[in-house]
């Protein structure tokens, strides 16, 4: 299912609320292994000089939401889960908390859970009613790699998509 977040500003950071208001926006009711993606608004910029600050980010707090209902696969359009760290940047200097530095990606240190960036055409997708379909490339000593990931629509579901 697809979190539709194009609407927050860049380098907002989401919080728990916000994904029980997309939620119920959209009438998904989250179930253990949803693969959940999020669309900032980053992968519009994809190529631009702006990409790396363009988008909002996960919280912890909309992590863990997640994570506790038993999401283990997430994916953004941006280049981070984490907010732009260029926003995330002035936070630290305004507040000294190095909590909210990459506090997204940390909350697999408490649930542990893979993510996809730099996901492409979101925005093509409904906020549920599809699979995703991920393609992994190994590499060897890597902490991470690319992968290609699908979205995978049933008749019905095309057939309502065109009527």
């Amino acid at each position: 299912m697809k979190l539709d977040f194009r609407h927050f500003d860049d380098g907002y950071v989401a919080s728990a609320a916000d994904v029980e208001a997309e939620l119920a926006r959209i009438g998904h009711v989250l179930r253990p292994l949803d693969i959940v993606v999020v669309n900032t608004r980053a992968g519009s910029r994809y190529g631009q000089p702006d990409y790396v600050s363009a988008g909002c980010g996960m919280g912890y707090a909309a992590t863990m939401y997640l994570l506790e209902r038993g999401v283990r696969l997430t994916g953004t359009d941006a280049w981070s889960w984490d907010a732009p760290f260029v926003h995330t940047a002035e936070r630290y200097r305004a507040s000294g908390d190095a909590a909210i530095i990459w506090e997204g990606h940390k909350a697999g240190r408490d649930i542990g859970y893979c993510h996809l960036e730099k996901l492409h055409n979101l925005e093509a997708l409904p906020g549920d009613g599809f699979t995703v379909a991920c393609f992994p490339v190994k590499i060897r000593g890597a902490s991470a790699g690319w992968t290609r990931a699908v979205a995978i629509f049933d008749d019905a579901m095309l057939a309502a998509a065109r009527a």
